[in-house]
């Protein structure tokens, strides 16, 4: 029996986050570890251009960042491909083919987009390509013939969008060479993690993250500044759970659901401190960042060993994406001189 192939990736804009572990990385490593899929993982560094294009030199350098982000947290290149997407050059003839099957309307009305557009703040002056981005997300899942993409729960409109491309497609050239994908989304309730600041989404242009890379210190720094009850002043104050950044922290990275409850009754009575469950929730924290924070030491003392497996990487699924668009040609009639 084949194993099915997932795909996924991230924008060389930054180093990762834990929303980025809770949201999708924590799930790449557990279907990477099942032994159930061929893995493809993108460092997706063309897309970080369409509003990056005149700071190649931050994508560069994240680059390396974000590979060593992935090999901390257990995504193994024994095991999964990883790979750059610049270094896979069909991926823009696929995504050429792809934009004459999409209208401007329908991109237009992508809810992903359309936030990102004015979190953004580009009104009348977005780049073309950001707007068209989705199209060549499609072409990077639809190029490895991926039937699962594990994301985000904010991911679907994108998803969406790739199913429909991939329809399109296959219908205008009465093919099956291109296959829909389905999205694998984290436990209900922990795709998304709000910022430090209890804004709706952590996010590295907002800074109210917690880096996957933060030492001890900055964690402990981080985890005092979080936002809890504005309304809870004294210690004796009944406090309020719901919208408390520490307690959706906790009901996520604490293993124990029963002292977590005890917390929080304790917390709504009154008679727990900010403080308190603030250096409980380091502690939790601690426990599991610092293994993944001590095997990103250790990778980034070769850089020139990443670079190697970043080349070998982009090197395979260069391979296999090349196959698919051998069939993509011919179906569409461009195999004009048998090649």
């Amino acid at each position: 029996m084949s194993k099915e192939i997932y795909l996924t990736g991230d924008r060389p804009t930054g180093k990762l986050h834990i929303g980025h572990y809770i949201g999708s990385l924590k799930n790449r490593v557990s279907m990477q570890n099942s032994g159930d899929y061929l893995p493809f993982v993108m460092i997706a560094d063309t897309q970080a251009f369409t509003d990056n294009a005149r700071n190649p030199e931050k994508i560069r350098q994240s680059l390396t960042e974000v590979a060593l982000d992935y090999l901390a947290v257990g995504i193994d290149p024994a095991k999964t491909t990883i790979f750059v997407q610049s270094q896979i050059k069909g991926l823009f003839e696929l995504t050429e083919y792809f934009m004459n099957l999409v209208s401007v309307a329908r991109l237009q009305r992508n809810p992903t987009v359309k936030t990102e557009i004015k979190q953004k703040g580009f009104d009348e002056g977005i780049p073309a390509g950001f707007l068209t981005y989705p199209v060549s997300q499609a072409a990077d899942i639809a190029i490895f013939r991926a039937t699962k993409v594990p994301v985000g729960d904010d991911q679907e409109p994108m998803l969406e969008q790739t199913r429909e491309l991939v329809r399109s497609f296959n219908n205008a050239y009465k093919s099956d060479v291109l296959v829909e994908p389905v999205g694998v989304f984290p436990p209900k309730g922990q795709g998304r993690l709000p910022g430090l600041d209890g804004n709706a989404k952590m996010s590295k242009s907002l800074n109210n993250g917690i880096f996957l890379s933060d030492d001890a210190d900055i964690l402990v720094k981080k985890v005092k500044s979080m936002y809890t009850d504005p309304l809870h002043i004294n210690i004796t104050d009944p406090g309020h759970v719901e919208g408390n950044v520490v307690f959706t922290y906790l009901d996520i990275f604490d293993p124990d659901k029963k002292r977590v409850q005890e917390l929080k009754d304790q917390y709504t009575a009154g008679g727990l401190g900010d403080m308190k469950i603030k250096k409980h929730l380091i502690d939790v924290m601690e426990a599991e960042m610092a293994p993944i924070r001590q095997r990103r030491e250790e990778f980034a003392k070769d850089i020139p060993a990443v670079l190697d497996m970043l080349q070998e990487g982009s090197n395979k699924a260069n391979a296999v994406a090349e196959e698919t668009m051998k069939d993509v040609r011919h179906v569409m009639g461009l195999d004009y001189f048998g090649n």
